[in-house]
C-alpha cells in the first residue's frame, strides 16, 4: 500500500472511530464500509486508465458523504484549519496593521495599538513599497499575497521599505512580529445619557474578557442604566463563550441553554451568581445573520423575560458541532447535539430539503415577505413554548422571533447604493480622500462629537463616485441618485470616523439614526410599554 493510501486509510479510520461510541452491530457496518471504500481506492490506484489524485477523490469523498448528514457538518482542510480557527482563537501573529491596495499600492489604513507596527513608528498613510527585499508597488498584488509576506511566527522580523509624505527618500523599518488581537467587540459607547451600547461580531475565545472591559467601562458612566446589546449579523462562535455572556444577564442557577443528541447525553449549563449585568433594562438586536451562539443568548434572554428582543428573525442554526482532527492535520466539525433554549424549544430551522434549499432561505423570506412585514411571518403551532416567567407564547423550529420587529428597507432605490459598496467605489474614494487630507482633518477634527457635529461631506467626492459608476455602467435614475446621496455620506462620515478616532467609531457614527436603534431607544424609554411587552406578546 503507498504512503497515500495509508495515510487516507488512517483518516477514514480516526473519523469513523470519533463518531461515538456505537453498538457492536453498526461497528461491524462501519469497518465493513471501510474496507469496502479502501479496496476501492486500491483498484483506482492500481487499474485507473488515467492519473488520480487519491487525496482529493477521498476528501471529495468525504464532503459529499457529510452533506448528506446536515448543512453544518463539514470538512476542513489541513491547510484551511488554521485560518478558520484564528478569528474564534482571538489573535494571529503579524506586525498590527489593517491595510489597503490603491491603485495597485499597499497603503497603511489603521495601526493597532500597542501592536508592533505602532511601536517602530510605522504610520497610517504610509506606503509599503518593499517586503524582505521584494518589491510589492505596482505588481498587482492580492490581499492574500500581503498578508502571507506581513504574517509569520512571533519574534521573528520583517523588513519594509515605506515612502511617506514630506520624505524624500524611503523610509527603513525592522519589525519583530508578535501576537495581534483579533476583537469580537466592535463598538462600546453610550446612546444617550442612559442606555450603552455594545457590538459584538462573533463568539471567541476572548468575547468575555471583551465584554467585561466595556461593560464595566459603561457602568462609570453617571446615568447608566439601560443596556443594547447588538448581535446583528452574528454567526456565533463558541458555545462557552455565548454561556458566559448570557451568564452576565441571568440571575444564579438559572438554565443558559441545553445540549443533547442521540450519542451525547442532555447537558445543562446554568448561570453563576457573577453576572455584571442582572437588573437593568435589555434589549437585544438581531436579524436573519444572527445564528448559533447569538440565537443561544437571545433565546435564554427572551425565555427568561430578561429582555426584549428587537429586530428580525434570527437565523435557525440549533445544531452543535464537535471538531475532530484526522491524522493529516485535517478537521472534521461534526454536528453532535442539538441546543435547546430554556423553555425547551429548539431553533434550528428544517434542512429535509437538503442544503440548496437550505442556503436559500434569506431569499425565500425576502419572496414572502417576511423580511419587511411581520404579518407574513407564520408560526408552526406544534413548535408552541411559553416563557419561563411571564407565559408569554415563543416558538421554535425556526430561530428566534423578536419582541419588538423592525422591517429591512427594501426600497428598489437601494440598488444603485449597494453597487456603489460592491464595486469598491465608494470605499476606494474615502480612502483617496482620506490619504490627501489626512493631517488637515486630524487638526480640524480632534474628538469625535466635534467631528460628527460639523464635518460636511464635499459634494465634490459624491459627484466623482456617481462618474466612476458611470464608467462601470451601473444603472441608475434619477430617484435612486436622489435616494443614494444621504446614505453615501452617512458612509463617507461612518468611514472617516473610523479612520480618524478608531474602528468603535464607525459604529457610533452609522448609528445615529439607524431604525432599529431608534426603536431601542423608544421602548427602553418607555417604561409601561417595556413591561407591557415582557408581559404580553
Amino acid at each position: 500500500m503507498s504512503s497515500k493510501l495509508k495515510i487516507t486509510g488512517f483518516s477514514l479510520f480516526f473519523l469513523f472511530l470519533f463518531l461515538a461510541v456505537i453498538p457492536v452491530a453498526q461497528a461491524q457496518d462501519v469497518q465493513g464500509n471501510m474496507m469496502k471504500f479502501g479496496r476501492l481506492l486500491r483498484l483506482i490506484e492500481s487499474y485507473y486508465v488515467d492519473t488520480t489524485n487519491i487525496d482529493k477523490l477521498t476528501e471529495g469523498a468525504i464532503t459529499d458523504m457529510l452533506s448528506k448528514l446536515d448543512p453544518h457538518s463539514v470538512y476542513i482542510s489541513k491547510e484551511e484549519v488554521e485560518k478558520m480557527n484564528e478569528p474564534l482563537q482571538g489573535s494571529f501573529e503579524g506586525i498590527g496593521i489593517s491595510f489597503n491596495i490603491l491603485k495597485d499600492t499597499l497603503m497603511v489604513v489603521t495601526i493597532i495599538p500597542g501592536g508592533p507596527s505602532e511601536k517602530v513608528g510605522l504610520l497610517p498613510g504610509d506606503r509599503i513599497m518593499v517586503i524582505d527585499g521584494k518589491t510589492v508597488a505596482g505588481t498587482g498584488l492580492k490581499n492574500s499575497d500581503v498578508m502571507s509576506m506581513l504574517r509569520g511566527d512571533k519574534g521573528t522580523k520583517v523588513d519594509l521599505k515605506v515612502m511617506r509624505k514630506r520624505h524624500t527618500d524611503w523610509l527603513d523599518f525592522t519589525i519583530i512580529r508578535d501576537k495581534i488581537p483579533i476583537n469580537s467587540l466592535d463598538a462600546s459607547y453610550m446612546l444617550d445619557d442612559e442606555t450603552g451600547y455594545i457590538k459584538l461580531n462573533r463568539f471567541s475565545a476572548t468575547t468575555t474578557d471583551e465584554f467585561l472591559a466595556a461593560i464595566k467601562e459603561l457602568k462609570t458612566k453617571p446615568g447608566f442604566r439601560n443596556l443594547v446589546l447588538d448581535l446583528r449579523g452574528n454567526g456565533g462562535g463558541y458555545l462557552k463563550a455565548a454561556i458566559d455572556l448570557a451568564d452576565h444577564f441571568l440571575g444564579a442557577y438559572r438554565l443558559v441553554v441545553y445540549t443533547e443528541g442521540v450519542h451525547d447525553t442532555r447537558k445543562d449549563y446554568k448561570a453563576t451568581a457573577l453576572g455584571e449585568f442582572e437588573q437593568g433594562k435589555l434589549v437585544v438586536l438581531i436579524d436573519e445573520g444572527s445564528a448559533s451562539a447569538s440565537e443561544i443568548v437571545a433565546g435564554a434572554v427572551q425565555d427568561w423575560d430578561r429582555g426584549l428582543i428587537v429586530g428580525r428573525r434570527s437565523f435557525g442554526k440549533g445544531l452543535v458541532q464537535q471538531p475532530f482532527p484526522l491524522t493529516d492535520g485535517s478537521v472534521v466539525r461534526l454536528t453532535t447535539a442539538h441546543y435547546y433554549t430554556p423553555s425547551g424549544r429548539c431553533i434550528q430551522k428544517p434542512y429535509e430539503n437538503g442544503v440548496e434549499e437550505y442556503r436559500k432561505d434569506y431569499l425565500t423570506r425576502f419572496e414572502t415577505g417576511e423580511l419587511f412585514s411581520e404579518d407574513s411571518i407564520h408560526f408552526d403551532e406544534t413548535k408552541l413554548y411559553e416563557t419561563l416567567k411571564n407565559k408569554r407564547p415563543v416558538y421554535g423550529g425556526g430561530g428566534v422571533m423578536p419582541d419588538v420587529f423592525v422591517p429591512i428597507d427594501t426600497s428598489a432605490n437601494y440598488a444603485y447604493f449597494n453597487q456603489l459598496i460592491r464595486k469598491n467605489i465608494l470605499y476606494s474614494n474615502v480612502l483617496t480622500y482620506m490619504d490627501a487630507n489626512r493631517e488637515k482633518l486630524s487638526k480640524k477634527y480632534t474628538d469625535f462629537g466635534t467631528f460628527i457635529s460639523k464635518f460636511e461631506v464635499d459634494e465634490v467626492i459624491i459627484e466623482k463616485m456617481i462618474a466612476e459608476a458611470d464608467q462601470e455602467k451601473i444603472e441608475k435614475d434619477e430617484a435612486s441618485v436622489a435616494f443614494a446621496r444621504p446614505l453615501i455620506k452617512k458612509q463617507i462620515a461612518a468611514l472617516l470616523a473610523r479612520d480618524l478616532f478608531g474602528p468603535g467609531y464607525y459604529y457610533q457614527a452609522i448609528n445615529q439614526e439607524e431604525e432599529i436603534i431608534q426603536q431601542a431607544l423608544e421602548v427602553l424609554k418607555n417604561a409601561s410599554q417595556y413591561e407591557k411587552l415582557l408581559v404580553e406578546k
